[in-house]
């Protein structure tokens, strides 16, 4: 048999079986997937883990030993019971095991091993049930090699509850025994100034190191090694855009009328902001640019400009949104902007899956004839039904709502059109380099002037449970006072455990919400003070036009209280909003509660912000939301967030796709090193653009950006 190669199928060193468990847990497809799967950490077979630091719920690996082993019979049903105790020396820790005594062979007292499995809770003490577990060498082979073995770390990898850790190991094991030479990515030059190992050693080290020192120079060489192959991914990407040939799009009559129509003079960050896009617009390649912005910063405003400079010549420009709900509160806001005049000549459309079909046709036929210049919509943009006459400017919103594939799918329907890529999530600088790095970012950090401002508080009921009353008292309040109040649950229905519409797994909190919109709606509709209250709900399972028709009601004030899941998150603007709580608040992350909050304080009427939470203080949880209470600058929170979640799903499989996540990469901490990574990069791809004598490096791209994730290190 032929040496493996890092691009070898995971077929050809693992059997089926095994090969589809890791493709389905892990998205591994290659040898090289499967060795770029690092332990997350190294256990001594004399090491103890702590028991008492285990958290139910946690699926996780110990290394422990037996101190007892007992079986008896079950009252209540058929069969035995064996129960095996294990220690640390200090905590303990019981594995159950239903109608397999024969396990009494082996778990005896006194052996050590790693045992794997979910850490559950029965009478009061920690446990596994039908725990997974790998017992070290007997007492006698264990006495021969003893030496050897207190030395040699045992790798524990990320593992699930259906792969367990040493699975993982014993594919490895294979990988590298049949493994061939490796192609480094790194030029010789480059690891002899930073004194890293070859590519093949790396591996080696890290998979099976002899001693613990080996570990932690294998770790900075794949680090830089992960490093230069996503700055090089990122460089590649952005030339080849360079590359293209985009019809250049200059400003004219359009622009300048709906210039001279504002009220307002533009910020100057508004300004420069708007001045880049206008040079990109008229340059022969696409356009291909972030524009970062606080809440209310004015960003719709940039991109409508843009979109009158590509209709000047005829061009069309589509915005996507993420939801219904959003798609069109920016129709009507552009609509609203542009004037009647401006609006007859650009016939802004409409076009979402939920719209009734002859609607859905009417609007998918004015975009094919080209008769609509802007186009506003979601997903709907993106199927095989929908074309454009001549598609000149895409604007995605929001943008961390959508895949790669689907940002290219809208591209696709033009000819090299421009590219601009909205977020009201602030991105701290490493992020950017490191996520963003093929797109141009611009910033718009001031707000508008005349806005009121906003201020925070955290509800803490696990502490004063009264407060919960003054919530809705306050509520009431600012109802009196002529303003209307927002607030958001994180489900639907809790007595049906229905989830809202948003907190992501990654911050949502494991328990189930306290409140939904069905229980607040219920709750205040038995609240004297608010019997004469307008409410309304609003939340994603509802019909499209039932959407839309709530929204209109809040914006034309027809809604005192608007009780909803987060579909109101980003772009719904009602300058009289006055109030936001946010029940549950801790199951949402840092940058959604930010962004919940802009909702509010638009206007000159003053804004509220109301956390609600039961978190325990010192929790995670607790400390994000207080975090949010503690300032509005969204770039301070998004150095706040990256700090307490850390940055492992920064490039998150949602956005980017399974390959394209940090593996050893840290943006924070790597800062330096990614930066360094990129000027080597630059250089290299200076004289060499496709790698050609780099085909070490050139293979790790292909293998890190395979077709369809070449483009996820935009996380478009």
């Amino acid at each position: 048999m032929p040496p493996l190669r890092l691009d070898s199928p995971l077929g050809d060193v693992l059997d089926d079986k095994v090969a589809k468990a890791l493709t389905k847990a892990f998205g591994m497809a290659r040898v090289g997937d499967l060795l770029a799967h690092y332990p997350r950490r190294y256990a001594l077979r004399g090491e103890l883990t702590p028991i008492a630091s285990l958290t139910v719920g946690e699926q996780v690996s110990i290394v422990a030993e037996i101190v007892s082993v007992a079986e008896r019979r079950m009252h209540n049903r058929r069969g035995s019971l064996l129960e095996v105790v294990i220690s640390d020396g200090e905590g303990q820790l019981s594995l159950t095991f239903f109608n397999q005594s024969w396990r009494m062979g082996e778990l005896r007292r006194g052996r050590r091993g790693m045992f794997s499995g979910k850490v559950g809770e029965f009478r009061g003490g920690k446990q596994f049930a039908h725990p997974d577990y790998q017992l070290f060498d007997d007492l006698e082979t264990a006495a021969q090699t003893a030496q050897a073995l207190a030395s040699r770390p045992i790798p524990v990898y990320p593992a699930t509850a259906a792969v367990a850790t040493w699975t993982i190991a014993k594919a490895v094991e294979g990988a590298l025994d049949g493994l061939g030479e490796v192609d480094d990515p790194l030029p010789d030059d480059l690891r002899r100034r930073h004194a890293l190992l070859p590519a093949r050693t790396a591996l080696e080290h890290i998979h099976r190191p002899s001693v613990i020192d080996d570990v932690a120079p294998a770790q900075q060489t794949l680090r830089m090694q992960e490093a230069l192959v996503l700055q090089a991914g990122l460089l590649q990407q952005r030339a080849a855009v360079a590359a293209l040939h985009a019809r250049p799009r200059p400003a004219g009559e359009l622009r300048e009328s709906f210039d001279a129509r504002l009220t307002f003079a533009l910020t100057d960050d508004q300004a420069s902001v708007g001045e880049q896009i206008a040079a990109d617009l008229v340059a022969e390649r696409p356009m291909n640019r972030l524009v970062q912005g606080e809440v209310g910063s004015g960003k719709t405003l940039i991109a409508l400009r843009a979109m009158l400079q590509v209709a000047e010549s005829g061009g069309q420009a589509a915005l996507i949104a993420p939801t219904e709900v959003l798609a069109a509160q920016h129709l009507r806001s552009i609509a609203a902007m542009l004037g009647p005049d401006l609006s007859a000549k650009l016939i802004p459309t409409l076009l979402t899956g939920q719209m009734p079909a002859a609607d859905r046709r009417r609007a998918a036929l004015r975009v094919a004839s080209g008769q609509s210049l802007i186009v506003v919509g979601t997903h709907a943009l993106l199927s095989a039904t929908t074309t454009f006459a001549d598609l000149a400017l895409v604007v995605v919103d929001e943008q961390h709502r959508f895949g790669v594939e689907q940002r290219d799918a809208l591209r696709a329907k033009g000819t090299a059109p421009h590219v601009l890529v909205l977020t009201a999530t602030p991105i701290p600088r490493t992020v950017a380099m490191t996520v963003f790095g093929d797109l141009d970012v611009s910033t718009i950090r001031t707000l508008p002037p005349g806005r009121a401002g906003i201020e925070s508080f955290v509800a803490p009921l696990a502490e004063k449970p009264s407060w919960f009353g003054r919530v809705w008292d306050r509520a009431a309040e600012e109802v009196a006072a002529g303003r209307q109040v927002f607030v958001v649950c994180a489900a639907i229905d809790v007595d049906v455990d229905e989830p809202g519409d948003a907190p992501s797994a990654t911050d949502a909190a494991a328990s189930r919400p306290t409140w939904g919109v069905a229980q607040v709606a219920t709750l205040l509709s038995q609240l004297p003070r608010f019997a004469q209250v307008r409410i309304e709900i609003l939340h994603g399972r509802m019909p499209s036009d039932e959407k839309d028709a709530v929204m209109r009601r809040v914006a034309a004030g027809e809604v005192d209280l608007l009780i909803a899941t987060t579909v109101i998150e980003v772009g719904v603007d009602v300058p009289n909003a006055s109030t936001m709580i946010v029940l549950d608040a801790d199951r949402f992350g840092v940058s959604q509660l930010h962004q919940l909050r802009g909702r509010v304080g638009r206007g000159s009427v003053p804004g509220l912000c109301l956390l609600v939470t039961e978190a325990a203080v010192g929790s995670p949880a607790r400390e994000r939301v207080e975090a949010v209470a503690a300032t509005l600058d969204g770039f301070v929170l998004a150095e706040v967030d990256l700090e307490l979640r850390g940055e492992g799903d920064v490039l998150g499989a949602a956005q980017s796709g399974a390959r394209s996540s940090l593996r050893l990469l840290r943006v924070v901490a790597d800062a330096d090193l990614i930066a360094e990574a990129r000027d080597e990069a630059s250089v290299l791809l200076a004289d060499d653009p496709q790698l050609t004598a780099h085909p070490g490096l050139r293979d790790a791209i292909e293998r890190r950006l395979d077709d369809d994730t070449r483009a996820a290190l935009g996380k478009n």
